[in-house]
């Protein structure tokens, strides 16, 4: 149980890299844009749709990373069942068509929990940005 542990460990580390990195690159892409934006609605909008895909990417990928590490200990038949099962355990939709092997299935429940941990990044990222365009919980002198 030990080494499975390990690996789950390793792939939450990998995936905090990743997710850590993706949303910095994306918060220093978005310093450089989103100060025209503040207060224009359609172009605002635009960008959070920019920003929600960026998050989608590092997400899938991160997905990825999990049936990747699934697939080379042999914890799913094929890199594909993998992934689809990462996809459904990182996202905790849980169909339970599939199921690890006995000695895996907390690794599954750590990606669980992983999911939901940069998922909330991810929903702070999305919240820091709507809240800095739409100046939520400012009040400027003109609203006075």
């Amino acid at each position: 149980m030990l080494p499975k542990l390990l690996i789950a460990w390793c792939l939450l580390a990998f995936c905090v890299v990743i997710h850590a990195t993706g949303l910095t690159l994306g918060f220093r892409w978005l310093r450089r844009r989103a100060a025209p934006l503040i207060g224009r609605i359609w172009p605002a909008t635009w960008l959070l749709i920019l920003i929600a895909g960026w998050t989608l990417v590092l997400h899938l990928l991160e997905i990825v990373v999990w049936g990747v590490g699934y697939a080379c200990f042999d914890a799913m038949p094929d890199l594909t069942t993998a992934i689809y099962f990462s996809a459904v355990t990182y996202t905790t939709t849980g169909y339970g068509d599939l199921l690890l092997p006995q000695d895996w299935r907390l690794v599954g429940a750590i990606e669980a929990l992983t999911g939901i941990l940069v998922s909330g990044l991810s929903t702070g990222m999305f919240f820091a940005v709507f809240s800095k365009i739409f100046r939520l919980g400012t009040v400027t002198t003109e609203e006075k």
